[in-house]
């Protein structure tokens, strides 16, 4: 039976980066992904993760330089990024690039699903995997990191709070994008459709991606048609006769998890551990950064022996984004309760400073704190709008 350092379970954005990290520090590292795997996704990246994980200009298929904001109503609100962009990837090619880095740097890479980790007699975890066609195979693991999203079966197994983290379910439609300028489509605009009738309880949108467009929704509600709610959008803005490329849907978690560890030999990182931004959705830089953390973690792990060393992955993260995760969450729960409630949202975003301070907070991952005039000014604006003062 083959032996590894770390297996790592899941080839997306986390699952990779942890393996090509670990294995350009010469650990032994194994990547099992299922083949085919698509996750439904916007594709957005910020220019953050373009410098701190080395994302060539050739994987990028568009630069977006503008959101429009659409409320219930159907009034725009058009943010404009002054002098960035916004990366934008398709996640077919863009994990792919990420999986043959790792493999570039030895990682071993083996295509199967995932069925559990079992235990050898000295209590090595030995991860248990199918191959196409059925076989069987397992490999023994000094370290395993769970990368396989939402309803995670390895978090299900060894860290089965973390399976119980709250989400939303995803679905989009790639198209054909169709001519720059064609109705009110703008191949550098990202649209974002706060309406009710679109999503009870969160937004639909419209992402460019060069010749492909991504056109999805999200909801947590049961029942709801996110299939019928995608087709209503593209006959609502023009795009029902644009051709079909494919469809995909999957659960995103909406709040990190309590845990990422078992406090033995396994680490979860990416949607395993909740580490998807609450209100915008966002989830391929953190959870890159999920695995680069994690991948810090297990090499510590590996390093001393000592199994508290897993925690450090949770603790880092949370240390850096724990409070933007916590406004954000608190925004969705709010202004995504009514259309009374995203009108105003939508009528806040005009805002020059609330403008500002969204994109340099997006684009640097970090709050801003040095203009605290700005912070003062979009306080008593909020009130306003919540208190009726101001016109939605």
């Amino acid at each position: 039976m083959e032996t590894f350092d770390v297996v790592v379970v899941g080839g997306g954005p986390s699952g990779a980066t942890a393996a090509h990290d670990l294995a350009r520090q010469g650990r032994r590292v194994l990547l099992l992904d299922k083949a085919g795997r698509i996750k439904p996704c916007g594709g957005a990246i910020p220019p953050r993760l373009v410098r701190d994980f080395d994302i060539p200009d050739s994987i990028i298929v568009a630069r977006v330089n503008a959101a429009r904001m659409i409320s219930p109503t159907d009034k725009e609100v058009d943010m404009p990024i002054d002098g960035g962009f916004v990366g934008m990837v398709d996640r077919e090619h863009f994990d792919e690039f990420l999986r043959a880095r790792a493999a570039e740097c030895g990682a071993v890479r083996r295509t199967g699903s995932f069925e559990q980790v079992e235990r050898d007699l000295d209590g090595t975890a030995i991860v248990a995997f199918t191959e196409k066609g059925g076989t069987l195979v397992r490999i023994r693991a000094r370290s395993v990191i769970g990368a396989d999203g939402a309803k995670s079966k390895v978090a299900k197994q060894e860290v089965p709070a973390a399976a119980r983290v709250p989400c939303v379910f995803a679905y989009h439609e790639i198209i054909e994008s169709p001519a720059d300028g064609a109705g009110k489509f703008d191949a550098k605009r990202c649209d974002v459709f706060y309406q009710g009738k679109h999503s009870p309880d969160f937004y639909s949108w419209i992402f460019p991606h060069g010749d492909t467009t991504s056109i999805g929704t999200g909801s947590a509600h049961k029942g709801f048609s996110l299939r019928g709610s995608v087709g209503a959008l593209r006959q609502a803005t023009g795009l029902e006769g644009a051709r079909t490329i494919r469809r995909e849907g999957a659960p995103i978690p909406m709040k990190p998890a309590k845990r990422w560890d078992n406090g033995r030999d396994v680490v979860l990182a990416g949607d395993a551990s909740g580490v998807v931004a609450p209100a915008s959705g966002e989830g391929i830089y953190y959870a890159m950064l999920g695995g680069r953390l994690a991948a810090e973690a297990a090499e510590a792990f590996l390093a001393s022996g000592d199994p508290a060393a897993l925690k450090l992955a949770r603790k880092r993260f949370m240390k850096a984004h724990g409070r933007v995760f916590w406004i954000l969450g608190i925004m969705q729960y709010f202004w995504y309760s009514s259309d009374k409630r995203r009108e105003k949202f939508v009528a806040i975003c005009a805002d020059k400073d609330v403008q500002r301070l969204t994109w340099e907070s997006y684009m640097n991952k970090e709050l801003v704190r040095r203009d605290p005039l700005a912070h003062v000014r979009i306080f008593f604006k909020d009130l306003a709008h919540l208190f009726g003062f101001a016109r939605a």
